[in-house]
């Protein structure tokens, strides 16, 4: 498996230029300048900047000089944002804008130096005083760039060229049922290191013992025989480790008293990291997760999972979410529908929204964009896929609260497919086996032959969990009545509803009857008919309805009823509940009187 994290690595040269010893786990917990605010950008649609070179951002020096470009005294975008929200005239553009700000620094001793980008929609040039310093691919993760030798001391020009075209071999591909929102949609920062620092770590309970924890600590540079302390105070903890010659170390130990985490009690330990020239500070949490047959174990306790989805949208202000108080937003309104897990769709969300969730007791099931029409013949396109759950996994594994990887929604069976995601799921257990690992299939179908609902697609059997997604009522006609509809369905594996549901326009009233109404009255008939049917599934260890707002989809042509929304929400756009989220309010109180968590 090695090997093939090393070719991967290797055929992304072309993708992403990043060093792995450069990585930086916990960037929040770290030294660091924030570079949000507002922006000078320039929209480039026939990608003409290049050739122009506006990465050198020139200014005119003599009389005869001039450039056909200027930052200054022109569009300005925030970071974080989309550009798609903040203008109405790039409401659907998809193409290049280039980002320009300035910033001091002041270059002190030995102290290295990171640009670190929280995420960029969707490709990315970065440009540092008017010299390339690498390139990103991929909407939703983190990457960085040393930039200690590239710095000078004082005023520095930061030059990001952001595109956010469709591509075939892009992930996600041609065609998905979200916003394409372009632009620097999280937080950009300028982190300060020592010169050897913790680059990585990894700490965690046991998969399945109650009281083993296992540490691992990565120093950014090769060096063996370094002390690393790892202390974790409220559990009177202070462990020592050396470091090998690759520069990292290992420890298993016991506790005793641990408490662990759950939705009940998100009980988290403030964790310290030291070296002799670095320390770094966490709030971890520990619990464990994993099957006994048909069911999931949360801390040794069988758990129903009562979840919902939504997008990283804020949808009364149509754009991106992308602070800690959109987070807040977001999963409030999910707590109080009851949940005790958010699958975030179709996607990796930002860190604010991991965190949060973890402190308020919410589990997550995290995916990446591998949806529906992936080339998955395209070895780059394997490659690509790889790398972002690898992006993803290092910067969230010390997170407790994610629970499931889920590494592919609603993908049809092939050769091709099952080669794919086989290997992407080998590259996601080679650096984390302690979650469980999922996806979600849209291939369940009702069978004359047998009057039963059937799933034949032999790679659920590689996975721990099976997410199925079925809109009975909605893309599906009932073929029996809901209480007479039976499930055959990975019989042998816990099996998980991951989502269901239909459209209505919120306030609108009609017969419960006819789809055609998009009427609260018909979505609350579905969702009573759908839980009637879930009570038949015996191997069922959750739910989540599709989905908690409405959200923004150009691909929803209604033009009374959708006007480019889907409108699958428990919620409104506007943020009024409909009656489908009562129905669920009441469900998930009733199961949360069943189970402990």
């Amino acid at each position: 498996m090695k090997k093939i994290i090393s070719l991967l690595l290797f055929s992304l040269s072309t993708v992403a230029v990043m060093a792995a010893d450069t990585y930086i786990s916990n960037v929040y917990g770290r030294s660091y300048q924030l570079l949000n605010g507002k922006w000078d950008a320039i929209v480039d649609p026939y990608d003409a900047g290049r050739g122009a070179r506006i990465f050198l951002n020139q200014k005119p020096t003599g009389k005869s000089d001039f450039y056909e470009y200027a930052f200054e005294n022109g569009m300005r975008l925030n970071v974080p944002g989309d550009w798609n929200s903040q203008n109405t005239e790039l409401k659907y553009y998809e193409g290049t804008i280039w980002y320009s700000r300035h910033f001091n620094v002041r270059k002190v001793g030995t102290e290295r130096r990171f640009l670190y980008f929280c995420g960029v929609s969707y490709r990315c040039n970065i440009y540092l005083n008017g010299a390339l310093i690498g390139s990103h691919e991929g909407s939703f993760t983190p990457f960085q760039f040393e930039v200690t030798d590239k710095l000078k001391d004082g005023d520095n020009n930061l030059i990001i060229e952001v595109n956010n075209r469709r591509q075939q071999d892009a992930i996600p591909a041609l065609s998905f049922d979200w916003w394409n929102y372009g632009g620097i949609t999280r937080d950009v920062m300028l982190v300060t290191l020592p010169q050897t620092y913790i680059s990585d770590y990894f700490i965690q309970l046991d998969k399945h013992l109650p009281n083993v924890i296992h540490a691992e600590v990565s120093l950014s540079d090769e060096k063996a025989d370094e002390t690393i302390t790892l202390r974790i105070p409220d559990l009177s903890t202070s462990i020592k480790m050396k470091t090998d010659k690759s520069g990292k170390a290992k420890k298993t130990f016991r506790i005793n008293k641990l408490q662990r985490w759950s939705p009940t009690l998100p009980k988290l330990y403030d964790v310290e990291i030291e070296t002799n020239t670095d320390q770094v500070s966490e709030r971890i949490g520990f619990r464990n997760i994993e099957t006994a047959g048909t069911k999931i174990m949360l801390n040794g306790k069988e758990v129903f999972l009562r979840s919902v989805s939504f997008h990283e949208e804020i949808p009364q202000r149509m754009g991106r979410a992308c602070t800690l108080g959109d987070a807040e937003f977001l999963l409030s309104e999910a707590k109080a529908l009851g949940v005790n897990m958010v699958r975030l769709a179709h996607y990796q969300q930002n860190e604010y929204i991991v965190r949060r969730a973890e402190e308020m007791g919410i589990m997550l099931w995290q995916e990446i964009p591998v949806w529906q029409a992936i080339d998955f013949t395209n070895k780059e396109t394997l490659a690509k896929a790889q790398q972002m759950l690898l992006e993803t996994i290092k910067r969230d594994r010390n997170r407790c609260a994610d629970c499931f990887w889920g590494i592919a929604n609603e993908t049809r069976p092939s050769e091709a497919r099952h080669v794919f995601l086989t290997t992407l799921l080998e590259t996601g257990k080679d650096i984390d086996t302690t979650r469980l690992f999922v996806g979600a299939f849209d291939n369940v179908y009702f069978q004359q032959s047998s009057q039963h609902f059937e799933m034949h697609d032999a790679f659920i059997n590689q996975l721990d969990m099976i997410g199925v997604n079925k809109y009975m009522g909605w893309y599906a006609a009932w073929p029996l009545s809901p209480e007479k509809c039976i499930w055959q369905v990975a019989e042998n594996k816990p099996l998980f509803i991951s989502e269901f549901g239909g459209e209505a326009l919120y306030g609108q009233s009609g017969d419960e009857t006819v789809a055609s109404s998009w009427s609260e009255d018909y979505q609350a008939k579905l969702y009573h008919d759908n839980l009637t049917m879930f009570e038949g599934i015996p191997n069922l260890v959750g739910i989540s309805p599709w989905v908690l707002f409405d959200f923004r989809s150009p691909t929803r042509f209604h033009p009374r009823n959708q006007e480019g929304w889907n409108r699958k929400g428990l919620v409104s756009d506007q943020g009024q509940r409909k009656k489908a989220w009562y129905i669920m309010h009441d469900f998930y109180n009733q199961m949360k009187m069943k189970y402990e968590f």
